[in-house]
């Protein structure tokens, strides 16, 4: 983010803070993309990522005039939403965990050529992309919240690992290990059982019946081939993280995604409603200060 630019938000918060209500639905607005794909690579699905979005801008705008310059105004907020994000238990997810081994038993013994078509007159290439971009979506609920976090922080949005560790509570070091070990570990899952993007013999082509069956894919509702990808990183203010190995082609499929134009919309009928009035005047109290780790 250039000077200029950082300092033209700066100006619009603190329009924002003294009730300023156009400047805080630009605030909002600019940190949207990074809140919502951060939301749906936590959480896997775009319907809970679209809910946890729309929780975390809120928090965003009611501690607003707690941030404190002392990080990048994108790092506070990624604080907020990571620190949202790893205790959220209304996903899809939290309630049917996944693990590596049932992912990996699941794409061995299948029996997925029983299946009839399911396709529901919808192309199948279409339907084996779609089931391609959910499936390695999905497959990073297979780890902790933290570990998930850490993947996503640093092969999604190559976050530099000072502020990486800062967000999370650990040092650079810490970060930096645990990020290649947890890369590796998602990198040796696709080389073994992964056709399309390692050595395996799972087709995403081959499954889309199984997939349908299963409700792991709807023909009529393709989340991921249907959105729009945005065609640069949703995060912008730091340049890529140091490298700290190989494996940046591996993990090419980690797109991101313009939120839905609901998540735009519930923000702007939030703000011209009357509910904005109630939380604009309400002040944080002593337990709900927000620092500029976005820790409460």
């Amino acid at each position: 983010m250039s000077k200029s630019t950082n300092e033209e938000l700066l100006a619009l918060i603190e329009k924002a803070v003294a009730g300023d209500k156009e400047s805080l639905e630009t605030v909002l607005l600019s940190v949207q993309d990074l809140v919502f794909n951060l939301s749906l690579r936590m959480l896997g699905t775009f319907p809970d990522a679209e809910d946890a979005s729309q929780d975390i801008l809120l928090k965003v705008m009611t501690h607003l005039s707690s941030y404190r310059r002392e990080s990048a105004f994108t790092t506070w907020v990624f604080s907020i939403a990571v620190n949202h994000l790893k205790d959220y238990k209304k996903h899809m997810f939290a309630k049917f965990p996944l693990s590596f081994e049932f992912y990996g038993d699941d794409i061995q013994n299948a029996d997925i050529h029983k299946v009839p078509d399911l396709t529901q007159d919808v192309e199948k290439s279409i339907l084996a992309e779609e089931l391609k971009l959910s499936c390695t979506n999905v497959m990073l609920q297979c780890l902790d919240a933290e570990s998930r976090c850490i993947f996503i922080l640093g092969t999604m949005f190559r976050i530099d690992s000072r502020i990486a560790g800062d967000i999370l509570g650990i040092t650079p070091e810490a970060y930096r290990q645990r990020l290649v070990r947890v890369r590796r570990k998602m990198a040796d899952f696709l080389s073994e059982y992964c056709g399309e993007y390692g050595q395996g013999k799972c087709r995403c082509a081959d499954r889309v019946n199984y997939a349908i069956q299963n409700h792991r894919i709807i023909p009529k509702m393709r989340s991921f081939t249907s959105a729009p990808a945005l065609e640069r990183t949703a995060l912008e203010v730091k340049e890529a993280m140091e490298e700290i190995d190989d494996l940046s082609q591996t993990f090419s499929f980690c797109k991101t995604y313009q939120p839905p134009e609901s998540l735009k919309k519930f923000m702007e009928d939030f703000l011209n409603g009357a509910s904005y009035s109630v939380v604009a005047n309400a002040k944080p109290s002593g337990d709900e200060k927000m620092h500029d780790t976005g820790r409460v």
